[in-house]
């Protein structure tokens, strides 16, 4: 009897599980039509003229719910805001909100993210927090100035970090923009194969 309990437990279990990745597949596709829609929008999208008669849609890795990560959160006290280099001579000022560490592949991980110094003077944006990051896809499939997360502060001392939703810089598709390099602690020596691809490599 306790064999068929616990079979019937672990059934249970996996069809719990298939069908939360079901819908997290479901939110990660959403999200990148939702951009694709944005850049296929003449009034929305970042794209030159030109680009825009000949762009059919961004390139996306196959998502893998493996690069959706439950990472532990740490928030980092008394931080000092600083000036975040970018693509041009502008310099935002970010402060370092906190700390994410996890596992992927067998290595252990941290990236640093952080929280605009004017997010609240922007609505909507009272919550947002800011990951930019490259990894040893960048310049190989990845677009090579990295890619971006936005995040919401997390409630407790976990924080999901979905990789299928990351996006890239607006200089990956024009020069007439200044974007954020991400800073040297958040590169990565492993392959994030996910999200958006580099633009125009399929």
């Amino acid at each position: 009897m306790k064999s068929n309990l616990l079979i019937f437990l672990l059934f249970i279990s996996f069809i719990a599980t298939a069908q939360s990745n079901r819908e997290i597949i479901k939110e990660i596709k959403k999200a990148q039509s939702e951009l694709n829609k944005e850049f296929l929008n003449s009034e929305t999208s970042i794209l030159d003229s030109l680009d825009q008669i000949t762009f059919k849609g961004l390139s996306f890795y196959p998502i893998n719910i493996k690069y959706r990560i439950e990472a532990k959160f740490l928030r980092t006290a008394n931080e000092k805001p600083f000036l975040m280099k970018t693509s041009t001579d502008r310099l935002p000022e970010y402060v370092k909100y906190g700390e994410a560490y996890f596992t992927l592949d067998e290595k252990e991980l941290k990236l640093s993210i952080y929280q605009s110094t004017n997010h609240e003077k922007e609505e909507g944006y009272e919550d947002s927090l800011f990951l930019p990051y490259t990894d040893l896809t960048s310049g190989d499939g990845s677009y090579g100035g990295g890619k971006y997360l936005d995040l919401k502060i997390p409630e407790g001392n976990t924080i999901i970090i979905d990789f299928n939703k990351t996006y890239n810089p607006y200089c990956a598709y024009s020069h007439r923009y200044s974007c954020p390099v991400p800073p040297e602690e958040n590169d990565l020596l492993v392959r994030i194969e996910a999200g958006v691809m580099d633009y125009g490599k399929h």
